[in-house]
């Protein structure tokens, strides 16, 4: 079970410095869909931006604050102090 809980964390912890990036690299570099993709989805009106820059900055924190919760859990695990029948 720790084996589990340790890869439950390095997921979500993953996946938070994947939203992260992602934030980072939009908030930055705007029009990296257009450049990337070679569309316009909101004919340069940047709310595609913007969504994605509050989508990623949500998932960041959720998958943060998830990581920290396991990282914790399993601590707990491994130090013995987990009373759970």
């Amino acid at each position: 079970m720790a084996h589990d809980a340790g890869s439950r964390f390095w997921v979500r912890l993953t996946l938070a410095a994947m939203s992260a990036a992602l934030f980072v690299v939009t908030l930055a570099w705007h029009d990296w869909i257009e450049i990337v993709f070679r569309v316009d989805p909101d004919h340069g009106s940047g709310w595609l931006e913007w969504l994605i820059v509050v989508v990623a900055f949500g998932l960041t924190l959720t998958f943060g604050a998830s990581a920290r919760q396991e990282w914790q859990r399993h601590a707990q695990v491994t130090d013995g102090r987990s009373f759970n029948a």
